[in-house]
């Protein structure tokens, strides 16, 4: 039985606001956007909030005192989706934002934001060379699985994708719908995220997401440079594309990328493929001895 929906994955730019009213007004047209093309799932990049950074002159420029500054915001920023998802009656993935702990580190967090109001997140759970050792952005496993009406859903944030072993366990939690938030620098860093989050839906013959941030902001040291195209996958198989591609967008353009999904063509393709990697995986579990 087929529960197939419209997903709206973002090639969201950064921007240069001057107040949070601009920033609200512009998340707010994006989403109606989307909504008016009757998309279900809305999936916001990886660092999607770091715009707000701009709205502090005296930090703007600054790697650590900008997302210090930024905290001033994020209560309103979680609110916000919130708000539009309850309004509209999706769920929405909000752009992630560099959020403080309790115990002063920061981590990388995404809000999941349901139709009813309740909102969850998942913090990135692996970090880049820069988040860790220029940024100091921290690691917050565990990978999460959330039940919605749409499926089964799991969030691999950006670098996390390029981890086969947090998505087969999500995916053994059952996970049918993995999004993929990312925020590159360079066509090669996309190009990581983008094989990773096909060689995911391969090997666990599931629907893969992927909404990069995209554009330019000088002032910003974190930012500055954003390269990527938004895509949908599934894997190569019976009711999927042979190439696995089931949308892919222009690099670097902002837009929404639009494509249909159904969750039951996972529950199917696991099934009666023409291969079964998610049911075989334990099969290459196998540890080699080699003689010397």
């Amino acid at each position: 039985m087929s529960r197939a929906f419209t997903v709206a994955a973002a090639q969201f730019p950064v921007f240069s606001p001057d107040s949070w009213v601009e920033v609200e007004a512009l998340v707010t047209q994006w989403v109606a956007d989307a909504a008016a093309k009757r998309a279900k799932l809305l999936v916001f990049p990886e660092y999607g909030a770091m715009s707000i950074a701009h709205l502090d002159a005296a930090t703007r420029s600054d790697l650590h005192g900008q997302i210090a500054a930024m905290q001033a915001y994020r209560d309103a920023w979680r609110h916000l989706h919130a708000t539009l998802a309850a309004a509209h009656g999706v769920h929405i993935l909000a752009g992630s934002f560099p959020w403080l702990l309790d115990d002063g580190r920061y981590v990388n967090r995404a809000f999941l934001c349901f139709p009813d109001g309740k909102v969850e997140y998942q913090d990135k759970c692996v970090m880049t060379r820069f988040e860790r050792e220029q940024w100091n952005i921290s690691s917050e496993p565990p990978i999460k699985v959330f039940d919605t009406t749409l499926g089964k859903i799991a969030i691999t944030i950006c670098y996390d994708s390029e981890f086969p072993l947090l998505a087969r366990a999500a995916c053994e939690a059952g996970a049918e719908i993995i999004l993929v938030p990312s925020c590159t620098d360079t066509l090669a860093g996309y190009y990581r995220v983008k094989v990773g989050a096909q060689a995911r839906a391969l090997e666990n013959q599931c629907h893969v997401v992927q909404s990069p941030i995209v554009g330019e902001a000088a002032w910003s040291p974190a930012v500055d440079v954003n390269i990527g195209a938004a895509a949908v996958y599934g894997p190569p198989d019976r009711g999927f594309p042979d190439d696995g591609i089931i949308a892919i967008g222009p690099l670097n353009e902002p837009l929404w990328l639009y494509a249909e999904i159904d969750p039951a063509k996972v529950t199917e393709v696991r099934e009666n493929g023409a291969v079964r990697p998610f049911r075989h995986w334990p099969e290459s579990a196998i540890t080699a001895i080699i003689q010397r």
